[in-house]
């Protein structure tokens, strides 16, 4: 008799995860992680500016699913084996205290995401997992045995080839369709893959000298479809960033891909006055401040810098008072407030934390344990799958969910192979 070979293929969070969930629950079994790149936990590493967002404090399964563009029905059953509560507890069992921030995210109290990367790579090493680096797989092939068990063959890239009897793919998202290739033929269903998580390009916007200005809520939306957020909004040198353009990137990431990311942003700067109440409140303001210049009176708590520049772009110069201000001319400014439009042309990456929507489809696996129906021994785990959330600790929730839970099971029925 010999122990249940289990390889791990990609050594991100939810390789990690999932190797570590089968070490403890399958203590007899040899795993191995293998990572093409020379270093493994790279995402961990810079997610959350250097700090790793690690989860979200949303307790309440039901809510926590909603934040996810793809993989909400797949997700609630998930949650049921191992959800954000699950990951507090799991971190703070294992030496890692994590703190909550005002918007809901969760770090390490160290306020470092080497906590984490130290925390898994610990792990690991105390359970006796072998972690290999540079170490990328051309092929995966099953084989089946006189006993009708499935022995899986690894082709690496430096032609080295090596078996296990179980195989977990977390590779973590690929950006084409074509990425997929090394994987058994037909074994899966594959969404195409598209980006999700981007800002937005807007060359020839009025507002690129403001990069660097914020607004702490904004409605933003794409003409000609129904998709819109509501949030922070942060302008750049390149254009728009920030919460609300991150949610609206990874809801729409199917349109935006199908429109070559060349669509018309709209934003409300004002979101919570529809237009009548705006136009009554600026009425009312420029009775009380008649002799006042409009370009210094901003009665809205728009940065002032914002506000003179949709004051010029009204056609109003600075030493435009209320008492004088043109019907034509409000009528410009609740314009700029209320429906501003751009022409995006393209996106950017943000920051280095790419996202994409697509993957491998989760009603070809096992609902329940991951597993592959139709190439039994083969899991799934992480952004491989076709379950994207926004920003905020979503995407790494389901990284330790879905690591736990292709861990889990993927020893089950086999606690040695002959």
């Amino acid at each position: 008799m010999s122990s249940l070979r289990i390889i791990v293929i990609g050594g991100g969070a939810a390789g990690f995860f999932g190797a570590i969930t089968a070490a403890e629950t399958f203590p007899d079994a040899t795993i191995t992680i293998l990572e093409k790149s020379r270093t493994v936990l790279n995402k961990v590493r810079i997610s959350g500016g250097g700090r790793c967002n690690v989860t979200h404090a949303c307790f309440d399964n039901k809510k926590l699913v909603k934040y996810y563009p793809r993989g909400e029905k797949p997700l609630r059953n998930l949650l049921n084996q191992f959800d954000a509560t699950a990951t507090v507890r799991w971190f703070e069992a294992h030496g890692v205290a994590l703190k909550t921030e005002a918007d809901g995210r969760m770090f390490p109290s160290t306020n470092t995401s080497e906590t984490i990367v130290t925390c898994l790579m610990g792990t690991a090493r105390r359970l006796g997992i072998q972690v290999q680096t540079s170490c990328g797989v051309s092929t995966l092939t099953p084989t089946k045995t006189d006993d009708g068990q499935t022995i899986w063959h690894l082709t690496l890239l430096n032609d080295e080839v090596i078996q296990a009897d179980r195989v977990l793919i977390a590779t973590g998202g690929y950006p084409q369709a074509s990425s997929y290739h090394w994987l058994p033929q037909q074994a899966e269903a594959l969404v195409s893959p598209v980006p999700s998580l981007f800002t937005f390009n807007v060359p020839e916007s009025y507002l690129l000298p403001l990069a660097g200005v914020s607004v702490v809520d904004a409605a933003v939306s794409i003409k000609g479809t129904k998709q819109e957020q509501r949030g922070p909004l942060l302008l750049t040198h390149w254009g728009f960033s920030g919460p609300a353009i991150l949610r609206l990137s990874a809801w729409a990431a199917r349109e935006l891909a199908a429109m070559d990311y060349r669509f018309v942003l709209r934003i409300n700067w004002t979101p919570t006055l529809n237009e009548h109440q705006l136009r009554n409140l600026l009425q009312d303001f420029r009775q009380q401040n008649g002799r006042k210049q409009v370009s210094s009176q901003n009665p809205f708590g728009l940065p002032n810098r914002l506000w003179q520049i949709f004051v010029s772009e009204s056609g109003m110069t600075d030493a435009q008072r209320w008492a004088d201000l043109p019907a034509k001319l409000l009528n410009r400014l609740i314009e700029r407030l209320t429906n501003s439009q751009f022409q995006v042309v393209g996106k950017t990456t943000f920051k280095d934390e790419f996202v994409t929507c697509g993957g491998i489809a989760v009603d070809s696996l096992n609902p329940q344990t991951l597993e592959s129906k139709a190439q039994p021994g083969l899991f799934f785990a992480g952004e491989v799958l076709d379950i994207d959330g926004i920003t905020g600790g979503f995407n790494f929730q389901n990284a330790w969910t879905t690591g736990y839970v292709a861990g889990k099971h993927i020893g089950q029925g086999l606690a040695s192979v002959a």
